[in-house]
């Protein structure tokens, strides 16, 4: 929310920004609004110290694809990728060492807990370890030959792996044991993030599957995300705020746990591979052709018009713009004074398949974006309610 006036505000929602490649981004870490890490094919590394503003090539030392990236401070970080490839930067990445990790498969995603002590997973269940800053890595058994995609810690000795299969792991001794927990699901999993060690969150490459628990995997829940595009990373900044993102430019966002997920405009087609937020109001995804988006507003896209300091005298819900669209389209409504608003789109058959505004407003003009990306060609209807004000107005999308 904010404090209405006669002036005009707007949300920017995500901005690209220029990262000077066309390879694939994979994954990416900040540390604070300021300063964080991309990394890619072909042994790609950006770095930013302005937030994104200007993003600097590194020189890996490797060709081999990179995958995940995780700094413990801003100056000590590892990255690791294909083949077993593990590098190591103590300068903020104006050099980066290559260190054995004693195996040739394929490394996922890292995870360190503190300078030293760092996890790293990848094909074949593969799962290293090392306890003294990647010196020597050495092998933990995952019970499991699927691929490991993702791995999260909430402290020294909690965490939880998830991966091909609908694998999660789980270990409460900093993977000296790895249990494996009941996913309710086949699908892949790619993506997973903690806010304690009970709250998380799994996505998957398979009709937008979107996993919760709030027992520490003892049971996990699925979620409706309304999208089937595949989710390829997931970032919270709080038990409840979150955002996952994936192919065909899909971002998504809740403010409620997963209750519901809301389609964000991502301005683009390409897929997105990972997604970091640092707070509630600052994140970044990276993906295909070299893509980084950035937000400042936690993605919202909605826009108060100048009214000259006037308050509008009714409400009202107009006509989005364009319709027909694809994939995206404006939504405009005018509130005479504060109120809730909730404006959802549904099918012909009066099913609720988007939310795209559930916020307290002031008086005023507002304009919101929606994107249809993962819908199929037809009619659908949007409806507004404010208060006891409630309209419904139709739209079309064509492919």
């Amino acid at each position: 929310t904010f404090v209405a006036t006669s002036s005009s505000f707007a949300q920017s929602g995500w901005v690209g920004q220029s990262s000077g490649t066309t390879n694939l981004l994979i994954g990416v870490f900040f540390n604070d609004a300021s300063t964080g890490t991309a990394v890619g094919n072909s042994g790609t590394i950006l770095r930013t110290t302005d937030g994104g503003a200007t993003w600097t090539g590194q020189t890996s030392g490797t060709t081999q694809n990179l995958f995940g990236v995780f700094f413990t401070d801003a100056t000590t970080g590892t990255a690791v990728g294909t083949g077993g490839t593990i590098l190591r930067t103590t300068n903020g990445g104006a050099t980066w060492t290559s260190q054995s990790s004693g195996t040739t498969n394929d490394l996922r995603k890292v995870y360190f807990t503190d300078a030293s002590t760092g996890t790293a997973v990848g094909s074949s269940g593969t799962i290293r370890h090392t306890t003294n800053a990647g010196t020597t890595w050495t092998s933990q058994t995952s019970g499991t030959i699927q691929t490991l995609n993702g791995v999260f810690f909430t402290d020294a000795s909690t965490a939880t792996v998830v991966g091909t299969g609908g694998t999660i792991l789980h270990t409460t001794n900093a993977g000296t044991t790895w249990t494996s927990q009941t996913s309710g699901t086949t699908n892949p999993l790619t993506g997973v993030y903690f806010t304690d060690s009970s709250t998380g969150t799994a996505v998957g490459s398979i009709s937008g599957m979107i996993l919760r628990t709030t027992n520490g995997g003892a049971t996990w829940t699925s979620q409706t995300s309304g999208t089937t595009n595949p989710l390829r990373g997931v970032s919270f900044t709080d038990a409840t705020t979150g955002t996952a993102v994936g192919d065909l430019g899909t971002i998504l966002h809740t403010t409620n746990a997963g209750a519901t997920w809301t389609s964000q405009l991502s301005g683009t087609v390409n897929g997105l591979s990972s997604v970091f937020f640092i707070d509630v109001s600052t994140g970044t995804a990276v993906g295909a052709a070299g893509i980084v988006l950035h937000t400042t507003t936690g993605g919202i896209t909605w826009v108060q018009e100048d009214l000259n300091g006037q308050i509008p005298g009714t409400f009202a819900l107009e006509q989005n713009y364009p319709n027909p669209f694809n994939p995206t389209t404006t939504i405009s409504f005018t509130l005479p004074v504060q109120s809730l608003v909730t404006l959802k789109v549904f099918d012909l058959l009066g099913r609720e398949v988007g939310l795209i505004l559930s916020e307290e407003l002031p008086a005023g003009k507002y304009s919101q974006g929606w994107s249809a990306t993962g819908f199929s060609s037809g009619v659908y209807f949007y409806r507004l309610q404010a208060g006891s004000f409630r309209e419904t107005k139709r739209l079309v999308l064509l492919r």
